[in-house]
């Protein structure tokens, strides 16, 4: 089963402000979209991922995302994740009514494809959900092929979705839920192994209270 996945960033300007401070300030951008490429890059590798879409209108994140060959459209009119999230499930849904969608959070610099491609077998075309590291909020929220993918991004999403009626996937994969809120993430991330362009920032600019 082929999974297209729905990945929105925010503008540069807004994005991640829980973890500023991970580097100077004038690098945070540049942080910000290293951790992004890794984390399609990732996704772009796993078996069953067919299609990774980016949803945001920041112009440098465009352009840099199709500098390193991934696609992107603008947000809609809504503002908000949950309605980038919806924006591109239409698009995906579009070009396949029957196919299976998944909403990926864009803060995953140490994905491994190949828990990604674990997880994505394990959902068995169930609409289901992986939480994060803590628990509380969702990486991965998959939609059953043809079905609403409904998102419910948030505070305290994991409950949100099972509520909803999606299953939650437990098996362990710390990769797929380690997303980076705060530079204390970013740290935990470190020590799982970070991809390639977020692993070289850190390795060449001044950083903040983390070591790295």
């Amino acid at each position: 089963m082929q999974t297209d996945l729905v990945v929105p960033v925010k503008a540069l300007a807004d994005a991640k402000s829980r973890l500023r401070g991970a580097v100077a300030p004038d690098d945070h951008a540049r942080l910000v979209l290293a951790v992004l490429l890794d984390t399609v890059t990732a996704a772009a590798n796993a078996d069953g991922v067919r299609r990774v879409l980016v949803v945001s209108s920041d112009p440098q994140v465009a352009a840099t995302l199709a500098a390193n060959g991934f696609e992107s459209v603008p947000e809609g009119p809504v503002p908000g994740l949950n309605a980038a999230y919806r924006r591109g499930a239409a698009v995906l849904r579009e070009a396949d009514p029957a196919g299976r969608i998944g909403a990926l959070q864009a803060d995953l610099p140490a994905l491994r494809a190949d828990e990604l491609a674990a997880a994505l077998k394990s959902a068995d075309g169930r609409r289901a959900f992986v939480a994060d590291r803590q628990t509380t909020g969702t990486t991965l929220l998959l939609s059953t092929p043809g079905g609403p993918l409904d998102p419910r991004f948030g505070k305290g999403s994991a409950l949100a979705h099972a509520l909803s009626g999606a299953a939650a996937l437990t098996d362990s994969w710390p990769s797929l839920r380690c997303d980076v809120d705060t530079p204390q993430d970013l740290r935990f991330a470190r020590d799982l192994g970070l991809g390639l362009r977020t692993s070289a920032l850190l390795g060449a600019v001044a950083c903040g209270p983390i070591e790295c």
